[in-house]
């Protein structure tokens, strides 16, 4: 427990450190992070002799996740295009491989591509946006008020299983509370920033927040107990790998960014 909390302590001052500092500094982190997410989601799937098709996709998550306009390069292409051409250069090496690589086994790169990069592209994206670090401060707290009021309130009250098969310790009442208290949070910042959130949009977004990043939290949870895996990885001691922690924040910023519930 020791561990887990010096761990998380350290780990949460140098990521809030950046995130107010913006820029090249958040950038960077987030973009760093994916790589480790993606390496991570290649071994959880088996995939570390994929040199080739690994590649492929590691090249094309870069170019979903970097954000460019901070570097003053001009692309040519779309990031979806790149997913497309990303599809196409892997459905091509399963041929030239004679199905020694498989297409169900791209299929779960293309897949993994998809999830982790746009995930944190659109977290880098809501820090470059109009008042980027009242809204990405916002999301995450929500999303951390949830997971905490969860946990917290499930210890004590939790009765109903939520979902057994796929996250046996999660309770009904630990989620309803867990979105409760991520609503007050939102409020809460509504009430100090009213000029940029009013109180029904707040309790909204925070009701949302909630509910997504539960559901993140879960799908994550449901594809360790596929794998028979606890962790993702063991770059946190104490708290798992990277996709172990930012599984929720990997489903709600995509969430709430294309629904337009946060400034552009």
């Amino acid at each position: 427990m020791k561990q887990r909390i010096v761990t998380g302590v350290i780990a949460g001052f140098l990521f809030i450190t950046l995130l107010v500092l913006g820029g090249y500094w958040y950038a960077g982190l987030i973009v760093l992070l994916s790589i480790l997410g993606y390496r991570e989601y290649m071994q959880m799937n088996g995939f570390t002799k994929h040199k080739l098709t690994g590649a492929v996709g590691l090249l094309a998550l870069l170019y979903i996740t970097i954000p460019w306009e901070l570097t003053g390069v001009s692309l040519p292409l779309s990031s979806s295009a790149v997913v497309w051409l990303g599809m196409f250069l892997l459905l091509f090496i399963t041929v030239a491989s004679k199905n020694k690589i498989t297409i169900d086994q791209v299929s779960v790169i293309l897949l993994g591509v998809v999830y982790i990069g746009f995930g944190f592209y659109y977290m880098i994206a809501a820090r470059l946006g109009e008042h980027g670090l009242f809204w990405t401060i916002l999301v995450f707290v929500c999303i951390w008020a949830s997971d905490s009021g969860a946990y917290f309130v499930g210890s004590k009250l939790g009765k109903h299983l939520l979902w057994p098969q796929i996250s046996p310790k999660k309770s009904i009442e630990g989620a309803v509370g867990g979105v409760v208290i991520s609503m007050i949070v939102a409020f809460g910042f509504a009430w100090f920033a009213s000029d940029l959130l009013g109180f029904g949009q707040a309790l909204f977004l925070g009701f949302v927040i909630a509910v997504v990043g539960q559901v993140g939290d879960l799908i994550q949870s449901a594809y360790k107990r596929v794998k028979g895996i606890k962790d993702t990885g063991t770059l946190l001691p104490g708290h798992g790998g990277v996709l172990d922690r930012m599984d929720s924040w990997l489903i709600v910023f995509p969430f709430i960014y294309f629904l337009g519930m946060i400034p552009h």
